[in-house]
C-alpha cells in the first residue's frame, strides 16, 4: 500500500457518514490492544478553543520535558497533521503502517461487511461498520501508545458524551466554553449543547473549564457533583497569566479570547501539579512558544503583503474575530504595515462559510467592519453559496464593495493590491488559503478528508 492508496482507504471511510456511539469504537480499540489503556491524556472538548487550547497544553508539557501525543481536528492542508508527537506530524511511511496492520487486525471495513449491523440493548439495528473519524482515533491510539507518550492531549470531534474520543479515562477533563454551534447535532438550546460536552466528564476525574453561559454552566456543575469530580472554573485571564507575562514576552496568539484560553491550560497545569508536576519556567516557555495556525494567524507574503488568517467558523468566532480587529486587539502587528488596519471600513474581507453553520449572523457579525468583502465558496460539499453571502453582507454593510467570486483564488487575486486582508469563515478556507499563498505545501486533495455527513438526529435522543 502506498500513501495514497491509505487515504484513499480513509476517504472509503467517508461513505459510512458519522455516527454517534461508542460501541464501534470501543470495538475497534479492543481489536487494537486496547493501547488507550497504556497512556494518558487530557480530554478538550468546548465549542471554540479546543485547537489553541491543546496545542497550549502541548507546548506547555513538551517544554516540561515529556513526551506528548497530540489528537486534533479537522486538518488544514495534510492529514498528518492530525497525529503528532512532539508537534512532528506522523511520517507518511506511520500512515501506511498503521491502515495496513489495523486491516489485518479485522477494523477494515470488509471484516463488517458480514454482520453489517448489530443489536443494541433496546432491540434496535445500527449499522456496526467503522467511520472515518473511529477509525481514525484508533490509528491515533495505536500510533502514540508505540510512541510510548508520556502523556496525550485529546480533542474530541463533535459533542464528547458520544464521540469517538470518550473511550478514555483521562487525568483531567477541560471543557472549553459552552456556544451555539452544529444545533442539527447537538441540540438547539445551551443546556443541551452543555450535556453533550459534559459528557467528557468522568467519575473522580477533576473538570477544567472557562464556560460562562449560565444556562450550561449550571448543566456542566450538576454533571460534575453527579460524577463527584472537582470542578474548576476559570472566570477570566486573570492575575495569574498577567504575571506570568509580566515583562517583555507575549503569548503569540493575539486576541483577549486566547488569552483566556492560556489560563485554562495553565489552570489545567495547576490542577494536575500532583501527578505531573510542571515549574514555572516551562508554563512560560511553553506558552511564550506555542504556535497553532489559522487562528488569527498574521503572515507576510515575500513581497511584504499582510494577510491574517482566522478560522472564525461559527458566530462566536466571527464575534472575537470582530473584536480583535476593531478594538486594535492586533494594532501592533498590523500598524507596522497597515497602520489604520484596526479601524472598522479598512479591511478587505473574503468570507466563505458552511451552509449548515448560521452564516447569515456571520456575515452580519463581519460585514461591517470591511470596506471591500469578496464572498466565495469553500471547497466542502457542504458550502454555503457565495451569492448568498454576498446578499448578506450587503445587507449589513450597504456602502462597502462586495463581489461573489467562483473560487478563493480569484478573490485572492481581485485583492491583490489591497493592504490588509482577512480570510475568514471555515478552516477548510482557511487551509485552502495556506496552500494557495504557498505558507503550507500541497500533498493532494487531503483536505476533503474532512467533508463528513450524519442523520440530522440530536445526541440527546441518540444511542
Amino acid at each position: 500500500m502506498t500513501y495514497a492508496e491509505a487515504i484513499q482507504f480513509l476517504y472509503g471511510l467517508r461513505l459510512f457518514g458519522a455516527k454517534f456511539g461508542l460501541e464501534n469504537t470501543f470495538q475497534l480499540a479492543a481489536l487494537a490492544g486496547n493501547p488507550q489503556d497504556r497512556l494518558r491524556f487530557i480530554h478538550v472538548a468546548g465549542t471554540n478553543g479546543k485547537g489553541s487550547t491543546c496545542a497550549m497544553l502541548e507546548s506547555i508539557y513538551r517544554t516540561a520535558g515529556l513526551r506528548v501525543g497530540l489528537f486534533t481536528s479537522p486538518h488544514l492542508v495534510s492529514f498528518r497533521e492530525r497525529i503528532q508527537v512532539n508537534r512532528q506530524l506522523i511520517s507518511e511511511s506511520d500512515v501506511v503502517r498503521l491502515v495496513e496492520e489495523l486491516c489485518r487486525t479485522g477494523v477494515a471495513p470488509v471484516s463488517f461487511q458480514k454482520n453489517p449491523e448489530t443489536k443494541t440493548k433496546d432491540g434496535d439495528r445500527r449499522d456496526a461498520r467503522p467511520t472515518f473519524f473511529e477509525f481514525v482515533t484508533v490509528m491515533a491510539l495505536k500510533f502514540f501508545a508505540e510512541q510510548k507518550c508520556d502523556l496525550v492531549i485529546w480533542e474530541t470531534g463533535l459533542g464528547g458524551r458520544l464521540d469517538a474520543t470518550n473511550i478514555v479515562n483521562p487525568l483531567a477533563s477541560v471543557i472549553t466554553n459552552i456556544q451555539f454551534d452544529h444545533q442539527q447535532w447537538l441540540g438547539d438550546t445551551l443546556a443541551k449543547i452543555a450535556a453533550e460536552k459534559a459528557g467528557i466528564i468522568k467519575p473522580g476525574v477533576p473538570v477544567i473549564t472557562a464556560a460562562d453561559e449560565p444556562e450550561a454552566l449550571a448543566v456542566i456543575e450538576k454533571t460534575a457533583r453527579e460524577k463527584n469530580a472537582r470542578l474548576i472554573k476559570v472566570i477570566s485571564a486573570g492575575e495569574k497569566l498577567a504575571a506570568l507575562f509580566r515583562g517583555a514576552a507575549t503569548l503569540p496568539l493575539p486576541g483577549e479570547h486566547q488569552k483566556l484560553n492560556a489560563a485554562l491550560a495553565l489552570a489545567t497545569v495547576e490542577t494536575l501539579q500532583s501527578e505531573i508536576p510542571v515549574s514555572a519556567a516551562a508554563v512560560r516557555t511553553g506558552l511564550e512558544t506555542v504556535n497553532w495556525p489559522g487562528r488569527l494567524q498574521l503572515v507576510t507574503l515575500p513581497n511584504g503583503r499582510r494577510i491574517l488568517l482566522d478560522g472564525a467558523h461559527n458566530v462566536a468566532g466571527a464575534k472575537a474575530l470582530r473584536e480583535a480587529l476593531s478594538r486594535g486587539l492586533l494594532e501592533h502587528e498590523l500598524q507596522r504595515a497597515v497602520p489604520e488596519a484596526g479601524a472598522p471600513g479598512k479591511i478587505t474581507l473574503i468570507l466563505g462559510v458552511l451552509q449548515d453553520k448560521d452564516w447569515r449572523h456571520i456575515c452580519e457579525t463581519l460585514a461591517p467592519i470591511a470596506a471591500r468583502i469578496f464572498t466565495v465558496p469553500v471547497a466542502s460539499e457542504r458550502t454555503a453559496d457565495a451569492r448568498e453571502l454576498a446578499a448578506a453582507c450587503c445587507a449589513a454593510n450597504p456602502v462597502a464593495e462586495i463581489a461573489a467570486c467562483d473560487s478563493l483564488r480569484r478573490a485572492l487575486d481581485q485583492a491583490a493590491n489591497d493592504r490588509f486582508v482577512v480570510v475568514t469563515g471555515s478552516l477548510y478556507l482557511v487551509g485552502e488559503a495556506l496552500e494557495l499563498l504557498g505558507l503550507s505545501p500541497a500533498t493532494g486533495d487531503e483536505r476533503a478528508l474532512n467533508e463528513w455527513s450524519a442523520h440530522p438526529q440530536p445526541l440527546s435522543t441518540a444511542g
